[in-house]
């Protein structure tokens, strides 16, 4: 009969097995970081491949604007003026104008002499390019006549400005390497070119297929038609002004917060279109839990519970945006995600017009997602109310398993047991903040609290 072990064989037996374990868990963890370098080296080659090859392939763009510019006034020059210095002025003219082009998401895709050409729309795609395109235009208008003023004096106009502007599809063939530019083709281009040769000097002169996409924000008015090849006559319309109700000036040419909130709004669908599409592509597989799923979801609830709490319009817009960033961090590290999310928002709004203002407080309304919850303002409450929502959903099931599985590949939890009584703590101090979302979640967070008070065996039960 085998002699069985002793108390110190099994205890050098647990150390042993303990050990190995340790080990196991070491090797998976490095294969996980060694997984994700390779990740992050395969989406760095494709991104060098794509901007190496990008002048090798046309790109096709269904809305974008355009707008043909020329300076007219040199034919008026006296024997006085200096023609070649007017020439060098009128360059420096079109640097001086790259601020608003950038300000607009405007690409400058030719530049010939005194004739410019601007395309809006590319290469990122977006709804609101003719909109942009004509605040573009009424700051390109007044900055012209200040840079007048600062060379000639208030008395003396030499040049004047025509542009013409048609919005469609087009072709875009990108070129370079350090700088992608891009040359513009396709009927869109010849339209706005016939606009421009058909336009008054110091008038913004746009298509009627332009007239019926800016309309709600601007008056325009019936200017004439022109004959465009296979189309036959296309009529024309002149920019005035922004709409009195948007106008914060007397001359309609400046923009009130009515306006903007507005714009923003439109603005937004873009904004969200790129955010996902970047959490699709840089999201490590690992997070089975924050994922695109998840994003989608508290956007989809902030919306909903703003709505119950009667939020502002702009709040709404806050809040949906502190959401669509709130997880973004993840892309670079699980730990401290929230502070790594404000910087990537800091980043990518203000492309997309946000104040200063408006993303100091979605960050803030992004910091309040760090668990423990702690929220100061009703914005804050929401978002942390949406963060958590599933605790209280009919879903709870499947959605807190992909938790699981998330944090178990992490090594953060290693069996159901320890997680059970995670979550069993965590659910009996968690709260709604909110009074729509405790309406709608705390009877089955409730619900859920008993049931996994059922799974977990009665030496594991914690004391609360």
């Amino acid at each position: 009969m085998a002699e069985e072990p002793s108390i110190e064989d099994l205890k050098k037996r647990i150390s042993e097995l303990t050990r190995e374990r340790d080990e196991l868990l070491q090797r998976n963890q490095d294969l996980i970081e060694k997984n994700r370098k390779l990740d992050d080296d395969f989406r760095n080659l494709s991104r060098r491949q794509e901007i190496e090859s990008a002048d090798k392939r046309s790109l096709r763009f269904k809305m974008v604007t355009v707008l043909f510019a020329s300076i007219k006034g040199f034919t008026r020059l006296s024997e006085e003026d200096d023609a070649h210095k007017l020439i060098d002025d009128l360059d420096q003219f079109f640097l001086q104008i790259e601020h608003i082009l950038k300000k607009y998401n405007i690409e400058k895709t030719s530049s010939v002499g005194d004739t410019l050409m601007l395309t809006g729309g590319i290469p990122q795609k977006n709804r609101t390019n003719p909109i942009e395109m004509i605040l573009a235009a009424f700051e390109i208008r007044e900055k012209l006549e200040s840079f007048q003023n600062e060379l000639f004096g208030p008395e003396k106009r030499i040049w004047q400005i025509v542009m013409g502007i048609h919005t469609g599809p087009v072709v875009a063939q990108p070129s370079g390497k350090k700088k992608i530019v891009y040359e513009v083709k396709g009927e869109t281009v010849n339209i706005a070119s016939r606009i421009e040769a058909a336009s008054d000097s110091g008038k913004i002169i746009i298509s009627e297929t332009t007239r019926e996409l800016v309309e709600y924000y601007f008056q325009c008015h019936f200017a004439h038609k022109i004959p465009v090849k296979y189309m036959g006559d296309v009529s024309l319309f002149e920019v005035k002004r922004l709409l009195p109700n948007y106008s914060a000036d007397e001359h309609g040419r400046v923009f009130n917060d009515s306006f903007r909130l507005r714009f923003q709004l439109i603005r937004y669908d873009d904004l969200e279109e790129f955010v996902l599409d970047k959490l699709e592509r840089e999201l490590p597989n690992y997070l089975y839990y924050h994922n695109l799923k998840h994003t989608i979801d508290v956007i989809t609830q902030v919306e909903i519970i703003g709505i119950g709490e009667g939020i502002s319009d702009e709040d709404l817009l806050l809040i949906k945006t502190a959401a669509l960033f709130h997880d973004s961090g993840q892309t670079v590290q699980s730990k401290g995600h929230e502070k790594i999310s404000t910087e990537i928002a800091g980043e990518i709004l203000p492309r997309f017009g946000y104040t200063p203002e408006q993303i100091q407080k979605i960050c803030e309304i992004i910091m309040a997602t760090q668990l423990p919850p702690k929220p100061q303002t009703l914005l804050q409450k929401i978002i942390c109310d949406s963060d958590l929502d599933y605790l209280g959903r009919s879903d709870f099931i499947p959605v807190s398993n992909t938790l699981f599985k998330e944090l178990a590949e992490q090594n953060i939890v290693t069996n159901i047991d320890d997680w059970n009584v995670m979550q069993y703590k965590f659910l009996n101090v968690h709260q709604y903040f909110t009074n729509t979302a405790n309406k709608m979640r705390e009877v089955n967070k409730q619900t859920q609290i008993e049931r996994i008070k059922s799974l977990i065996p009665a030496y594991k039960l914690p004391v609360l």
